[in-house]
């Protein structure tokens, strides 16, 4: 092994050694998630100006970080399934959930589908105001390549009613494994059968059904145990993926498209605070949201996984702000795959405008932009059956707005960096949703929301 390589995995201990001495200090969990972000950055930029992008201590450095980093990140997605599954389970020992079932469902698919249609105008006239145009950006051999290959994959794309069906779970077994895109909803579903199962029982065998809830509730415990021990790891996960990205990242390419990467995150921003104009209208306040959700936006943004994120995103709503467990298992797993506010609003409606004139379509007419915004709302709710997020999404929408697929390829340098936002406003969507929708039923527990953000998620 190169001794450079040496020295940087070395660099990366200390970091974690650092932020290890800082939980022995007592020092609170989302600070010390805050610190990590930085020592991550900070580690990641001495590492480019020390080797330079792309070099080979870069390379064969960053195997090792992912160890830390990605290892974390398949921990959580390790989790993930059996906690959807026993906290769904769980929530229907209440009978309030169950009778609120449709309601909470129904407010949860309108809110996400409903601000992914809004995603998508933000995005327009963010790509208006800032003048985007796909024939202005240069392309090289990888954006070529990246084009090809997204012509290719668009032959994978189904029909919207065959992604409906594929939500259904046929083995909810393997769908426990994450066999396929829409796997997270199939254990919904299959969870919700039992739980309407355990109502019946109860209804009928009572002594049946108490056995029944006496081993969901053991699983449960368990199952919450192996969440805690594995969200303590968020600090050292969240430096370990931040150095690498910072590491590897393209900061010439960046440079070059930095038009398109600051007119995407006006646009994520603007769907950010529509978010705290939403939870507002609920009657609760959007500054309490911000800090309540700050460490699960920040580890979303760092990892750039809406599934990785799950187990906080469904501790963040449960344990700080006040929605119910059944309630926000089904807001954060159907945010895994329908109506995600970056990934299927914002991203698709951006590149359509971009590269409609590049084949001589006007992209303002209203008629264009009507058309667009319906269609990026409709095939939010069917990305999940063909799976790949962002890259998926701009594939349907093109190909349903008849503009050229291969044009998307121009954004591979940066797509890393504008990923992050994208996953972070999917990630808040979800959670909005949630709220949203125990506020319709009158479920959110609003001690929860109001009380002091100071209280730990994770010890």
């Amino acid at each position: 092994m190169d001794l450079y390589v040496l020295l940087n995995i070395a660099l990366l201990l200390v970091v974690i050694a650092f932020l290890y001495f800082l939980k022995t200090k007592h020092v609170k969990f989302s600070n010390r998630v805050f610190v990590a972000l930085g020592l991550g950055i900070l580690l990641g930029a001495v590492l480019q100006i020390a080797y330079g992008a792309g070099a080979d201590a870069i390379n064969e450095t960053v195997p090792w970080y992912n160890i830390v980093g990605t290892g974390y990140v398949k921990l959580l997605q390790m989790i993930a399934m059996p906690l959807v599954f026993i906290s769904i389970l769980a929530a229907f020992t209440k009978v309030t959930f169950g009778k609120n079932l449709g309601k909470s469902a129904a407010v949860i698919l309108s809110v996400l589908i409903g601000t992914t249609a809004v995603a998508a105008g933000l995005g327009i006239t963010s790509t208006v105001l800032f003048d985007l145009d796909a024939s202005q950006i240069m392309q090289g051999e990888a954006e070529i390549a990246r084009g090809e290959s997204l012509v290719e994959r668009s032959a994978e794309v189904t029909p919207l009613p065959e992604q409906i069906l594929s939500m259904f779970p046929a083995n909810p077994f393997a769908d426990l494994t994450g066999s396929r895109a829409t796997s997270t909803i199939g254990v919904v579903i299959f969870a919700a059968f039992l739980g309407f199962s355990y109502l019946t029982l109860r209804r009928k065998e009572e002594e049946t059904a108490a056995n029944v809830k006496k081993g969901v509730d053991a699983l449960y415990g368990l199952i919450m145990g192996v969440v805690r021990i594995i969200l303590r790891l968020t600090p050292y996960g969240v430096a370990a993926i931040m150095a690498r990205t910072v590491a590897t990242s393209d900061f010439g390419a960046i440079m070059d498209l930095g038009k398109f990467i600051l007119a995407s995150y006006v646009a994520l921003i603007a769907m950010f605070i529509l978010h705290l104009i939403i939870v507002s209208l609920t009657g609760l306040s959007p500054l309490t949201y911000v800090k309540k959700t700050a460490e699960v936006l920040l580890f979303a943004f760092t990892s750039r996984s809406s599934a990785g994120a799950l187990p906080l995103n469904i501790q963040t709503q449960t344990k700080r702000l006040g929605v119910p467990d059944g309630i926000a298992n089904f807001a954060a797993s159907f945010g895994l795959s329908i109506g995600q506010n970056g990934c299927a609003g914002v991203y698709p409606a951006m590149l359509a405008v971009m590269i409609a004139p590049t084949v001589g379509i006007d992209p303002l007419t209203p008629g264009f932009i009507a058309t667009l915004i319906l269609i990026v709302a409709i095939s939010s709710f069917g990305v999940a059956g063909v799976g790949g997020g962002a890259t998926f999404a701009a594939i349907i929408v093109l190909s349903a707005m008849d503009l050229p697929i291969a044009l998307a390829g121009v954004l591979i340098s940066v797509e890393p960096l504008i990923d992050m936002g994208r996953t972070a406003l999917n990630v808040s969507g979800s959670m909005v949703s949630g709220v949203v929708s125990s506020r319709a039923t009158k479920e959110l527990d609003t001690t929860i929301y109001n009380e002091s953000a100071d209280k730990q998620l994770v010890q």
